[in-house]
């Protein structure tokens, strides 16, 4: 026998692997996430800034009858002294914290529910369509959405048609 004939094959590394996407994040400017999605290594990589995510999420709720404002009180306030500024536009990021990984999101919302609206018929509302929206323009998996309720929106003069104010009924 010779040897060429009983030569046993060996494994020998090759340089090709599978494409792998990852999270990566800059610390310059908005937080950057990269977004899994299949591609081949040529088409490149899918950058969704955390912003993105929070405009998505607060346009969504406020899409919702019931919903008067996003934000706590201190926000509100600051948010209505600059709409008052010519120019100025709505933060649609108020009252909206996210947290975005590789592959999910997680919501924060701070409401203001309209008076005589059920709150937990209108969170489920707000929670269904946040979600519907973050995961179909971003293609990222929405883990939760937690929404805090921090006052209910009465319009005090819709009662009386004249505007006078009722006197106190407690001294």
């Amino acid at each position: 026998m010779s040897d060429s004939t009983t030569s046993t094959p060996t494994a020998t590394p090759t340089a090709t692997a599978a494409p792998t996407t990852s999270v990566s994040t800059t610390t310059t400017g908005p937080t950057r996430t990269d977004v899994a999605v299949p591609s081949t290594p040529s088409e490149g990589r899918t950058s969704i800034a955390d912003t993105v995510v929070s405009k998505i999420a607060g346009i969504a709720a406020r899409e919702i009858d019931g919903v008067h404002a996003l934000g706590g009180g201190a926000a509100r306030a600051v948010g209505a002294l600059r709409e008052r500024i010519p120019g100025s536009r709505t933060n649609l990021t108020q009252g909206v914290a996210v947290e975005v990984g590789e592959r999910q999101a997680a919501v924060d919302l701070d409401i203001v529910a309209e008076y005589g609206v059920a709150i937990t018929d209108l969170a489920t509302a707000i929670r269904r369509n946040v979600v519907g929206s973050v995961e179909r323009m971003t293609g990222l998996e929405v883990t939760e959405v937690n929404i805090t309720v921090h006052d209910v929106f009465m319009d005090d003069g819709s009662d009386d048609p004249d505007g006078a104010q009722n006197p106190p009924r407690v001294q």
